[in-house]
């Protein structure tokens, strides 16, 4: 990679040969000014950021409100824990799934890999009789394997990242059912349930809850203050402009789908934890919902912009709003049509702001 990202002057593709005008041919793209939410340059962005978490949070305390005065039990400890807890490997596929969408990519394998990962420790544990360290540390391995594969293929042939991980996704779920016979091998003699019980001395909160939050504030912080966190933006923003620039986009991009990989594989680590056996059939359309909830927090599908703290507040305005729906005895058609229509406004208001965003950049 470039050792100097202070100024990186970008000449436009055939502009040199073309002998054009030297103010249309060059484009300066200063890395250093790139932030979290994606875009390049500009001392509003941050306000406009603390304004998009002030939105999420306001939507997320309206919808609290109305389910908590439709329903006395639902303001309670024992509700949020209920809300929370199963949903923790979810925030952590979440965190991977903002990198990927950054970069201007997909990652449609991460339920598979998560359901893969768990059911190789759950077989290496019980068939196999592997210490439960070992029987972790193949199915990390697993995991890795899995994201190297999604990146390497991704960036040796320039091929989608979505049709590659959709692969994956049937390659690591077929291999799920076919270790596992399509089984469910136990861990309820292992010393893996610590990570779910509960805490006296705090407040009842499993391990399991602190490990995810770690991870959160520790993915905003590499995306906010880290230079790899401004080459994510960047390639997201103007992948050709930063390959110019002499920034080689290769191991950004690889490192990308490894880190949602084994983010992926946390999670089915934390799932294990939770059910004491692995299930071959978890995480299925995890995907689909944690795409939902990122794009929700106001990470782009066009790439270029997202925080995590804003893929985490919109996971939880998804979770909520589908918890506050069951207590009020919605269906589950209903529900899943209420949050569809959440799902596709999110994704028009993306579709204007990045609008707004080109607007404004060329009024620059």
């Amino acid at each position: 990679m470039a050792e100097n990202t202070d100024d990186l002057r970008v000449e436009e593709p055939g502009a040199s040969a073309a002998g054009v005008d030297g103010d249309s041919a060059q484009e300066v793209l200063r890395l250093d000014d790139v932030r979290a939410e994606g875009r390049v340059g500009g001392r509003g962005r941050l306000a406009a950021l603390m304004l998009d978490y002030a939105a999420l949070v306001a939507v997320l305390i309206v919808l609290v409100a109305v389910f908590s005065l439709r329903s006395r039990s639902f303001f309670s400890y024992d509700q949020f824990s209920a809300i929370i807890n199963p949903n923790l490997p979810m925030v952590l596929v979440a965190v991977g799934m903002t990198y990927v969408l950054i970069i201007g990519g997909i990652d449609l394998s991460v339920g598979s890999v998560m359901a893969l990962s768990g059911a190789v420790i759950g077989v290496l544990f019980e068939s196999q009789r592997f210490p439960l360290p070992l029987a972790i540390l193949g199915g990390v391995a697993t995991g890795l394997a899995c994201g190297l594969v999604n990146g390497l293929v991704v960036i040796r042939w320039n091929l989608p990242s979505f049709i590659v991980t959709l692969g994956m996704l049937q390659i690591a779920r077929g291999a799920t059912h076919l270790i596992t016979a399509s089984q469910k091998p136990s861990l309820l003699f292992s010393s893996i349930n610590v990570l779910s019980d509960p805490l006296s001395w705090a407040g009842g909160l499993p391990p399991t809850f602190f490990v995810t939050m770690l991870v959160v504030v520790a993915g905003q912080l590499v995306l906010s203050w880290t230079v790899f966190g401004r080459y994510m933006i960047a390639v997201g923003t103007n992948e050709e402009a930063v390959r110019l620039s002499g920034v080689d986009v290769r191991p950004v991009k690889l490192s990308v789908f490894v880190i949602s990989s084994l983010l992926a594989t946390l999670a089915g680590i934390l799932t294990l934890s939770r059910h004491r056996f692995a299930d071959p059939n978890v995480g299925r359309d995890l995907e689909l919902e944690v795409i939902a909830a990122v794009v929700v927090g106001g990470t782009s599908l066009m790439g270029g912009r997202g925080t995590v703290i804003g893929s985490f507040l919109g996971l939880l305005i998804i979770v909520v709003l589908g918890a506050g729906l069951a207590a009020l005895g919605t269906r589950d058609e209903v529900k899943r049509l209420v949050t569809g229509f959440v799902i596709v406004g999110a994704v028009i208001l993306d579709y204007y702001r990045h609008r707004l965003g080109q607007r404004s950049e060329r009024a620059a």
